[in-house]
């Protein structure tokens, strides 16, 4: 199946995504915050990316931008709560940066896998 990495500064939010998309057959990396998963991704290929708006350190729309710069066909899924200033404009902010989905916490995990599974399609 295909190779995925997770940025988010929750560990939950990144364990919770990992359990359910290894379950479905992927192989599940994960980063923290937005400048350590840019850097994976210049050493290791994925086929996707899921990354946390708002985090400390790097947040997501420079990884969105970094990863675009790099990488212009990788897909990106943004997730975000919204924190301060509503995930409506987090995620508006995301797609206007590149990502090619959004998806506002907390999401079932069906809606996930569903989107994962679309942007997984489009990128084959």
């Amino acid at each position: 199946m295909a190779s995925i990495l997770v940025i988010d500064d929750e560990g939950s939010v990144r364990q919770a995504i990992r359990l359910v998309l290894e379950q479905r057959g992927h192989r599940i990396h994960t980063a923290s915050e937005g400048g350590t998963g840019v850097m994976y991704v210049a050493s290791t290929p994925v086929d996707l990316v899921i990354t946390d708006m708002l985090m400390p350190g790097q947040e997501g729309i420079e990884t969105i931008r970094n990863l675009r710069r790099r990488l212009p066909e990788l897909p990106i899924l943004a997730i975000s709560g919204g924190g301060c200033t509503g995930f409506h404009e987090a995620l508006e902010a995301a797609r206007l940066f590149g990502a090619n989905e959004t998806l506002s916490k907390p999401f079932d995990m069906q809606q996930l896998c569903d989107k994962v599974d679309a942007l997984l399609v489009k990128a084959a």
